[in-house]
């Protein structure tokens, strides 16, 4: 490993979701949407990491704001089961790491 992200297992999960959330089935508009905010989950995690103090905290909000996009996308799309709670399971992690 040489990336700090590679070792959070929040990292792990985010990526698995977004991953996922690719092939969820819905309108094109919304599938979009998703995906560009799954994929803003992984990505701010994935830069947080490699800073210290606010600015960490800075991106893990942001990527818990992005997150409950992710969420709500998935209440539209009707997606539950394991998919939803394992981006409710990174939200619960990105919450604690924004305290």
């Amino acid at each position: 490993m040489y990336f700090t992200y590679e070792k959070l297992e929040v990292y792990a999960l985010a990526v698995g979701v977004a991953r996922s959330a690719m092939g969820v089935r819905v309108n094109a508009s919304l599938r979009d949407q998703l995906v560009r905010a799954a994929q803003s989950v992984v990505l701010n995690i994935a830069e947080g990491s490699g800073l210290s103090g606010d600015a960490r905290k800075r991106h893990y909000r942001i990527a818990l704001g992005s997150a409950a996009e992710v969420g709500a996308a998935f209440d539209l799309a009707g997606v539950g089961g394991e998919l939803a709670n394992n981006n409710r399971r990174v939200a619960a992690m990105l919450g604690a790491l924004t305290r």
